[in-house]
C-alpha cells in the first residue's frame, strides 16, 4: 500500500497537472490544477511554467477577474518564453478594464517581437483595435502591413485596410471584389463575417450586413469569455451596425 501511493505521488508532475488544467472544463478546476503546478516542489522549466501561467491566466478570464488576469500576462512575461502570446493575452486583459490605450502598447509590442510565421495575426489584431478606436491612419497602416506578412488570410486583412481608408475619408472602389475574394476563402468564416457585414454595410446591402453580422454575433457571444472580450469593441459595432441596417430595410 504504502509502494503505491509514494507510485502515485511521483507520478503527479508538473506537466501532468498542466494537462489537467488544460483538458479542465471549468474555471474552478483549471485554477486549481494551474496552481498546484506551480506551486509543485519538483523544478519549472521557463516554457511549463509559462504553460501553467496561461491556464491560470485563462481561469481569470473565464472568471472576468480582469486585473488578476493582467498580473499574472505580466508575471508570463517574466519568462521571456513567447512574449508575443503574452502580450497579446496582456492586451486582453486590458481590453477586459476598459484599457484601451494599454492594449495597444502590448499589440504594438507583440508584434515588433513577435516571430514571423505569428506577425501578421498580431498586426491585424492591432490594426483592429485601432479601427474600432477611430485612429484610421494608424489602422491603414497596421493592417497595410499585415497585409504584407500575411499569406492564408490575406483577403481578410486587405478587406480591413479598404474599411479603414473608407473610414478615413478616402476613396474606395474596389470594395465588391474584395467582399467576393473574402466571402470564398476560408478566412472568411469566424471574425471574416464581421468585416463581410461591414463591406456589405458600406456597398449599401444591408440585407447581406444583418446576415452576416448577426452570424458573427450568434458565434462569438456564445464563445469563451477571453473571445468575448478581446471582440467586445467588434460586438458593439456589430450591433450597432444591424439595428442600422435593419432600419433601412424597413
Amino acid at each position: 500500500m504504502t509502494q503505491k501511493r509514494s507510485t502515485a505521488a511521483v507520478a503527479i508532475t508538473p506537466e501532468l497537472l498542466l494537462r489537467k488544467a488544460t483538458l479542465a472544463r471549468t474555471a474552478v478546476t483549471r485554477s486549481k490544477y494551474a496552481q498546484r503546478g506551480l506551486s509543485h516542489e519538483a523544478p519549472l522549466d521557463h516554457t511549463t511554467r509559462l504553460l501553467l501561467l496561461r491556464q491560470l491566466y485563462l481561469s481569470h478570464m473565464e472568471g472576468r477577474r480582469f486585473a488578476d488576469a493582467l498580473a499574472i500576462a505580466e508575471q508570463m512575461l517574466g519568462t521571456q518564453v513567447m512574449p508575443d502570446v503574452a502580450r497579446q493575452d496582456a492586451a486582453r486583459a486590458c481590453l477586459g478594464l476598459g484599457d484601451r490605450a494599454g492594449a495597444i502598447d502590448h499589440l504594438r509590442i507583440g508584434s515588433r517581437v513577435s516571430p514571423p510565421a505569428r506577425r501578421a495575426f498580431h498586426l491585424w489584431t492591432l490594426g483592429s483595435v485601432l479601427y474600432l478606436e477611430g485612429r484610421y491612419p494608424e489602422a491603414c497602416g497596421a493592417l497595410s502591413r499585415a497585409a504584407r506578412w500575411g499569406t492564408r488570410d490575406k483577403p481578410l486583412y486587405l478587406a480591413g485596410v479598404a474599411l479603414a481608408r473608407l473610414a478615413a475619408g478616402e476613396t474606395v472602389s474596389d470594395l465588391a471584389e474584395l467582399r467576393e475574394r473574402l466571402s470564398d476563402a476560408a478566412c472568411g468564416q469566424g471574425y471574416g463575417q464581421f468585416v463581410l457585414g461591414e463591406l456589405c454595410f458600406a456597398l449599401q446591402d444591408y440585407a447581406g450586413a444583418v446576415r452576416y453580422l448577426r452570424t458573427f454575433l450568434s458565434r462569438v457571444t456564445g464563445g469563451r469569455v477571453a473571445l468575448q472580450v478581446s471582440l467586445s469593441g467588434e460586438i458593439a459595432r456589430a450591433r450597432s451596425l444591424v439595428r442600422r441596417a435593419s432600419a433601412k430595410l424597413r
